[in-house]
């Protein structure tokens, strides 16, 4: 339905040093106060936030509501989305916002940048449409997780969508309800027969919070990262996956109790989660609790038998010792498991440029440029694919 540079929202839920899994919470983890500290975090670099300004709009958002959607005749839920995701026309009508993962922003901002991630997109429109008085609901779709790294960080992404109703009512049973349009930019075939289930606002501010803690944790700002998370469980205290990341930030800051304290809450609410269990056997053997460690890594493994990114991680042990023909067959499994993997396209560019296939190195690195998410590393990689290319028609033209 829209134009953007990928064409489908996603949630950055987190991760760890793994990552991250659902959010049913049956049942209840213990209360989350129990597991902040306060006390031993420097106070925030900047403000976090306040959460009546993530759905704020700009005096620029409020000015393009009144140039670029038509009058009546028209369902404005549609000429919003076209107006926000086209192209800008000659009279500089539309914006055609990019995808763009690098940092969640809030709706201004993410108008301001003219991109976002998933949850920044979701958040901007929603703000659109409640200005124009639009009733505004949320879901989350089960899809297959995406994997992401940000340093030692593997980060797991979820999806959601909006649902649009309209001012008109129409009569259902005797009652009125409104129309709803529902707006989701993955492709119809990837989630025709996904389950879906609606979110509170509250969650969704969560997972605003939640996404800023990650973000700041795989920056090296913990403090930061501590009182986001923090935030976060304050809006949706159910919310695992920042009680996840709040075991995080303790780990990296070096309290083990506490950090395994969230760990074993988010295991309270979802004993399935792979991330909890990853961080929390990950804890332990550093800890020198290895046989407590045991039973809980062979529940990982029954859960999870390939962690992500494992074979990426032995390809580029391949080449870094010489094996490019070995980490071409690694390669190629990882890819069987996320075809959509920048890193992995940007790894098979590499092995198949070793291997004196240029051309096929140039149809990776182009991969690499599509499917990446991040400003800085299309950057990287068209940098890259230039140079290859320049360096194939020179061996033409010889």
């Amino acid at each position: 339905m829209a134009d953007v540079h990928r064409p489908w929202f996603r949630v950055l839920l987190l991760l760890a040093a793994s990552w991250l899994a659902g959010c049913a919470v049956l049942p209840r983890p213990p209360a989350p106060d129990t597991l902040l500290r306060d006390d031993a975090y420097a106070r925030p670099s900047t403000p976090v936030p306040d959460a009546t300004t993530l759905f704020a709009l700009s005096p620029a958002m409020r000015h393009f509501v009144e140039q670029s959607l038509p009058g009546a005749g028209r369902d404005v839920r549609l000429a919003l989305i076209d107006a926000l995701y086209r192209a800008p026309d000659a009279g500089g009508h539309g914006l055609r916002l990019a995808y763009e993962t690098s940092r969640t922003r809030t709706a201004a901002e993410a108008f301001e940048a003219r991109a976002g991630n998933c949850l920044s997109l979701v958040m901007m429109t929603a703000a659109f449409a409640r200005h124009l008085d639009l009733p505004v609901s949320f879901q989350q779709v089960s899809t297959d997780e995406f994997y992401t790294r940000a340093g030692t960080l593997t980060l797991a992404s979820g999806h959601v969508n909006l649902v649009l109703g309209t001012r008109i009512t129409r009569l259902v049973a005797g009652q009125l309800e409104p129309e709803q349009l529902v707006i989701d930019f993955l492709p119809p075939s990837e989630t025709r027969g996904q389950r879906s289930a609606p979110l509170r606002e509250a969650t969704i501010v969560a997972m605003y919070y939640n996404n800023r803690a990650a973000e700041l944790l795989a920056v090296g700002a913990r403090d930061d990262a501590y009182w986001h998370a923090r935030e976060a469980l304050r809006h949706d205290p159910r919310f695992l996956p920042a009680i996840n990341t709040l075991g995080v930030v303790h780990h990296q800051a070096g309290h083990a109790e506490a950090a395994e304290a969230a760990f074993r809450a988010v295991l309270v609410g979802d004993a399935q989660s792979t991330a909890a269990l990853t961080n929390l056997v990950m804890l332990l053997r550093q800890t020198g609790r290895a046989t407590e460690a045991a039973p809980l890594a062979d529940r990982l493994l029954a859960l999870q038998p390939v962690p992500p990114f494992h074979w990426l991680q032995l390809a580029r042990q391949a080449l870094a010792d010489g094996d490019a023909t070995r980490a071409l067959d690694l390669l190629r499994r990882e890819l069987r498991r996320q075809p959509e993997q920048d890193e992995v396209h940007f790894a098979l560019a590499e092995a198949y440029l070793r291997l004196g296939d240029g051309r096929r190195a140039q149809e990776h690195l182009a991969q690499a440029v599509a499917f990446s998410t991040s400003r800085v590393d299309q950057r990287r990689y068209e940098s890259k694919l230039e140079h290859l290319r320049a360096s194939l028609r020179t061996s033409t033209l010889r």
